[in-house]
């Protein structure tokens, strides 16, 4: 592979600008991709067959599409200034808002919170008359009960009178005589037993319908007190929610409908209110102008690294005609697949990242070849050929670990992944390819002008072509080196031990670390979205913002009176349950087998309490439920997708750390420097995690990075930074760990070859850790808390990667190990494919004038 970058980058010198215009017309044929492909990116983040998309499925087939609540939604919070109750004009103006709104083309619906409100009151009232109507029927019945009662007992009277007539005529001898009167008398008493007897049976129906009247008005009386708690309007009427239904599905409302809503509402709002929207219709994109911020540093580092102009300015062109390039294929991409709004921000990140490094290193190698006086054109070759096949081997590396997100079975992770992966591919192809080029048309001033005119000067005067470029910037003749010393042993082992004291110091936060993903709590504190959260917040209860639904089976066949009483008896169940701070009926199935209910929680959507409540409502049931009780909603939904993504992450991990390992063995043939890698591969890792939690989940300096209202981690963050991490982790490796191989096959002894290549790469790796965290750190005050703590995380995972574990544990432990850590196996030996990642082959048959004559120790750069 050497040979043919070789090659390529001798053809692309001369051949600049064929190079360039076939570059420029890639980037056209970008920008007509983007044209016709371009679609709208979804805030979505959905796994396929979670419990919560089984119920959600399950309640579209039993109740219809709109009954199950598909449709995509969200909420306007209009509130009073006044800090009292909204007025009847106020009232007046936002029934008018809501019209406006209706007429927006793809709203469905528009709910108007009073009307709610009213029909609740007119509830009441109907159930108050009811109840005294009920009242009065009792009261007119029990005094018919006690005038039925009064006959009855003279209906009793006059029987044992006539009993007592019967038996005195018949001891009297008189009772033929008077019978014809006495039976005239007893079918009297009995007609009247008849007809109070039906007085009766009549008294006890009415009595009947009044007590299942009475026991319909306490169950709706039931049902009606749990609906408060799903009330819009809050208790002093001065903050009300407004429901706005589209016709888009659910988590799919566009940006330009979004829009359009807001504007409607903003335009119509009602006068001493203040009108916010919730996060679903608050889509502001996620571009900030922090992020140009980490360029800027870039361009600095390179500045003062290069020494001039076009030499800084070059990585920067890369980097961006390479990150052009692939955001443009990435969202032509948009309108065929369902992409989150994260996956080109992440291929902009890493692609800016590595566009800029991955030309800095061969970069690098070609102005120090310069400096020897090595002719432009071979040497931009021979950079191409040693510098660009590690740069080759790095993305590959890079690009693997990326594409193996499709291991977690995620596929919005997956595509972010290839989307990353993508953009990474790009920066390569433009190292190799248009930095030779450029490299060609420059010449010798990537050279600050010093450096040129030492150079011209050692020409003319017949000097050694050498003699100032040991320089920082060819100010003076390098004075000759001393013969390289190892490292005390003490002091390796003092490096070492306190290398892996700091990183597991701050890696313990990672021991608690939660995860979770963003609500309206993690955005910008002046954006409408956290103003519309916690208004809803302090008026309504932390669980409002977090609605669960909750789905019970019962028995079939229940009457319509029956049903009603199922549904109280339940409600009450799960009233009473821990961490329930109301229960709300919504609907029954036709067929009276499935009720559904709105249940608020006490917590919001990232406490604990709340997921543990979910948990317990899935392994519980009631009296007169079969089975357990099911849940759904957007905060059951992202409960399962965290639970998922956290299961997804050790195999990930396992993958990833078994990858690296074979890969290591393969560059630098040998079993303990793979193993070390890897282990400070994991080191900087939990590092990052580590102060990813004390930050974003904890607080800890939070005013510093914008973290007003911590809370669990990102989710699907320690996946990525798994996979972005191990690729860079092992960038920094290459560079450092080659020089130090290259210096003990070149004979140095094993611990000395460790200062070698130390001194050989810490410059350039040093140059590109800076570079690559101050991209990742432009992002971390991104109004996008996703982009914001992922930035932070690779940042910080960057520069614990490379300054602590590569620049320090890694040296130190190498020293301690000696020539044991470069055994490996004869039989391995003969397996292991021979990976010349340096081009130490090619270097050979393209030789370098050595940068001071005469030195016993080979100086690698």
């Amino acid at each position: 592979m050497a040979g043919l970058l070789y090659r390529l980058g001798r053809f692309s010198a001369r051949r600049a600008w064929i190079v360039i215009t076939a570059w420029a017309v890639v980037l056209g044929l970008a920008v007509v991709a983007f044209s016709i492909g371009s679609g709208r990116l979804s805030d979505a983040i959905t796994i396929p067959n979670t419990p919560t998309t089984q119920v959600q499925h399950r309640l579209e087939k039993i109740l219809g599409s709109d009954a199950a609540g598909t449709h995509a939604s969200g909420t306007i919070v209009v509130q009073s200034t006044a800090k009292q109750a909204m007025t009847d004009a106020q009232r007046a103006d936002l029934a008018d808002m809501i019209a406006a709104v209706e007429k927006v083309d793809g709203v469905k619906s528009v709910a108007n919170p009073f009307d709610q409100l009213e029909q609740v009151n007119a509830q009441k009232q109907k159930l108050a008359d009811g109840k005294a109507q009920l009242a009065a029927a009792q009261q007119k019945l029990s005094d018919g009960q006690k005038q039925l009662d009064a006959a009855q007992q003279q209906l009793s009277d006059g029987q044992k009178q006539l009993d007592a007539a019967v038996a005195q005529a018949q001891a009297s001898g008189m009772y033929d005589a008077a019978k014809p009167q006495l039976d005239a008398q007893q079918a009297q008493l009995d007609a009247g037993k008849q007809q109070l007897a039906t007085q009766q049976e009549q008294l006890t129906a009415n009595q009947k319908k009044i007590d299942e009247q009475r026991t319909q008005l306490t169950q709706g009386s039931k049902l009606l007190e749990m609906s408060q708690g799903a009330l819009q309007v809050s208790k002093n009427e001065r903050t009300a929610i407004v429901t706005v239904t589209l016709d888009a599905a659910q988590n799919e409302i566009s940006p330009e409908v979004s829009s359009d809503i807001r504007a409607a509402a903003s335009d119509a709002a009602p006068a001493g209110t203040t009108v916010d929207f919730s996060q679903e219709l608050a889509q502001q994109g996620f571009g900030s102008s922090s992020e140009a911020g980490g360029i800027v540093i870039a361009a600095i580092v390179l500045a003062i690294m290069l020494g001039t102009l076009i030499a800084a300015g070059l990585p920067l062109l890369n980097a961006i005609v390479g990150v052009g390039i692939s955001y443009l294929v990435v969202m032509s991409f948009s309108k065929l697949i369902e992409m989150n709004s994260t996956t080109p921000i992440l291929a902009l990140m890493l692609g800016l990242a590595v566009g800029i490094d991955y030309t800095l290193f061969i970069l690098n190698r070609h102005r120090e070849q310069l400096k020897r006086g090595m002719e432009v054109h071979e040497s931009i070759g021979l950079a191409n050929g040693t510098s660009g096949s590690a740069v080759v081997f790095a993305g590959i590396t890079v690009i693997v670990a990326l594409v193996a997100l499709f291991v977690t079975g995620i596929s919005f992770l997956g595509l972010m992944g290839a989307a990353a992966a993508l953009a990474v591919g790009v920066a390569v192809l433009v190292a190799i390819t248009l930095t030779p080029a450029i490299l060609g048309l420059a010449g010798l001033r990537v050279l600050p002008k010093r450096v040129r005119r030492r150079l011209a000067e050692g020409a003319d005067a017949g000097a050694d072509a050498d003699a100032g470029a040991g320089a920082a910037e060819g100010a003076r003749p390098a004075k000759p080196r001393r013969p390289l010393t190892a490292m005390s042993t003490p002091r390796a082992w003092i490096t070492a031990v306190a290398s892996v004291l700091v990183l597991g110091a701050i890696a313990v936060p990672a021991t608690q670390m939660r995860l979770g993903l963003p609500d309206g709590g993690s955005q910008p504190a002046d954006s409408t979205q956290y103003r519309a959260y916690e208004k809803v917040r302090a008026a309504f209860g932390e669980g409002f913002n977090a609605p669960l639904v909750v789905v019970a089976d019962v028995s079939s066949g229940l009457s319509d009176s029956e049903m009603t009483a199922r549904e109280v008896q339940i409600g009450e169940h799960l009233s009473a349950m821990r961490d329930v701070a109301a229960v709300v009926p919504v609907t029954a199935s036709t067929s009276h087998d499935v009720v559904v209910f709105q249940v608020i929680p006490r917590g919001g959507q990232n406490d604990v309490s709340t997921e543990n409540l979910v948990q317990h409502l899935r392994s519980s049931g009631a009296s007169g439920v079969e089975g357990h009780f099911q849940v759904a909603g957007a905060t059951s939904g992202n409960i399962d997708i965290t639970d998922y993504l956290a299961r997804a992450l050790p195999p990930y991990l396992i993958v990833v750390i078994g990858l690296s390992i074979l890969i290591m063995i393969a560059v630098f043939r040998s079993l303990l420097v793979p193993l070390l890698a890897t282990g400070g591969f994991v080191l900087s890792l939990f590092a990052a995690l580590g102060g990813v939690t004390a930050i974003f989940q904890w607080g800890w300096l939070g005013a510093l990075f914008n973290v007003h209202d911590p809370g669990p981690v990102l989710s699907f963050l320690p996946t990525l930074v798994v996979g972005i991490l191990f690729g860079l982790a092992m960038d920094y490796m290459l560079f450092i760990g080659t020089g130090i191989r290259e210096a003990y096959v070149h004979g140095a002894s094993a611990r000395v070859a460790v200062v070698s290549g130390v001194r050989a790469g810490r410059a350039v790796v040093t140059a590109a850790a800076l570079i690559m965290a101050s991209v990742f750190a432009g992002f971390i005050f991104s109004d996008n808390s996703i982009i914001s703590a992922l930035g932070f995380g690779l940042a910080f995972g960057v520069l614990a990667d490379a300054f602590v574990v590569r620049m320090l544990l890694i040296p130190a432990v190498l020293h301690l190990f000696g020539r044991a850590a470069w055994w490996l196996p004869k039989w391995l030996d003969r397996l292991v494919p021979d990976v010349d990642v340096e081009g130490a082959r090619l270097e050979r048959t393209h030789p370098v004038v050595p940068l001071h004559e005469g030195e016993d120790e080979p100086v690698l750069v």
